[in-house]
């Protein structure tokens, strides 16, 4: 067997291993009966949230121990046809093999970073706001190929993408949004994507020269019903309005948008769904979802140090420039990682960027913690 069939076999079973450690392997199996058993319990579904949560874990917990035995049983039938082809001196059969396990390697890699999401809220969904700023109607028109990219990326995983808010650009895109993103893992994910994001092109407004825009990307955990956050009545203020939105099933025709400014902070949130009602609840979470994110970047400035300095939309905050004239290239400028496939990542392919950074992350907090053991 050649050397780099084993290099590769090497890395999937440094990946399992990581995996195995991480879901602590010996008691899975325990931990899953213990979960079969409390959702026995005829009265689980009296409290939704409980139950909802439970649900959750157990099949977060299942699809783990689904992964790791997955990529162990593919492993092993690949390296079991690589020998009977070498017997066999089939070499279509070995280069299929091959290549299975090549995609494997990068398959284990990806799920050894996502067993790295073991942060607080990392499993949350989460809600994510775009913002345009300097360069005007560029920078709109900027603001809405972002929405699209995140849509993008988030469809691509399967999670479930909601607008709450929408406000049009004058001439184009628009000026903000407002998402919920509901999946396991999405603010473990997209937590690396607040920040300024930077694109330099040729203006596609007839000026025909080369501009500069900016937005503003912010990611924060939707809160679990069981984490307590106190938001005193008298710190906001609650104020409707007639929604803006880009036309369409967007637009409101009476006052049911809701703003709440929340004044210690200088947080403001908003939702335009069709019901007031519904409106006051989702900017309400929404706002509470902020204090908790503002909580957890204290805990963790060393980490969420992007989040604390993200600063204006404009020169010197960006964390991510998207090149598309004179050449082709985006680059994250955190952790250098860099492509020219400028039209994959506009389409959603974030994955190796988010790897990137949460690999960088992760290497950090275990430096500290090594710190703190000295």
């Amino acid at each position: 067997m050649r050397a780099e069939i084993q290099t590769s076999i090497a890395k999937i079973e440094k990946s399992v291993a990581l995996l195995k450690q991480r879901l602590d392997w010996d008691t899975a199996p325990h931990r899953l009966e213990e979960f079969n058993a409390m959702i026995e319990d005829p009265t689980l579904w009296d409290d939704q949230a409980r139950a909802q949560k439970l649900m959750r874990e157990r099949q977060a917990l299942m699809d783990a121990v689904a992964v790791a035995k997955g990529i162990e049983q593919d492993m092993s039938d690949n390296i079991e046809l690589i020998e009977m082809g070498e017997m066999e001196e089939d070499e279509e059969v070995v280069a299929e093999a091959e290549k299975a396990l090549k995609a494997l390697e990068a398959k284990a890699a990806e799920k050894e970073l996502e067993a790295l999401l073991d942060g607080e809220a990392d499993a949350n969904d989460t809600f994510l706001e775009i913002n345009a700023g300097a360069g005007g109607t560029e920078a709109c028109d900027w603001a809405s190929m972002l929405q699209r990219m995140y849509v993008r990326w988030a469809e691509k995983r399967g999670y479930k993408v909601e607008l709450q808010s929408e406000e049009a650009g004058g001439e184009a895109g628009i000026k903000s949004c407002a998402y919920k993103i509901t999946g396991h893992n999405a603010y473990g994910w997209l937590k690396s994507e607040s920040g300024v994001h930077r694109l330099v092109r040729i203006s596609p407004f007839g000026k025909g020269t080369r501009e500069t825009s900016f937005a503003s990307v912010w990611v924060y955990p939707v809160v679990d019903d069981n984490i307590d956050i106190d938001v005193n009545p008298s710190d906001i203020r609650i104020d409707t309005y007639r929604s803006s939105g880009a036309g369409g099933q967007h637009v409101n025709t009476t006052d049911s948008a809701v703003r709440i400014t929340h004044h210690p902070t200088g947080i403001v949130v908003t939702s335009s769904e069709k019901s007031q009602h519904q409106n006051r609840d989702i900017a309400m979470k929404a706002l509470k979802s902020r204090l908790y994110q503002m909580e957890l970047d204290k805990r963790n400035a060393a980490i969420n140090e992007a989040h604390e300095n993200k600063g204006s939309a404009g020169w010197g905050n960006q964390i991510r420039s998207y090149v598309l004239q004179p050449y082709q290239m985006v680059k994250d400028l955190r952790t250098n990682h860099e492509t020219s496939d400028t039209q994959g990542v506009l389409d959603g392919d974030l994955d190796a960027f988010m790897a990137a950074t949460l690999a960088q992350d992760v290497a950090g907090k275990s430096r500290a913690d090594a710190r703190a053991e000295d």
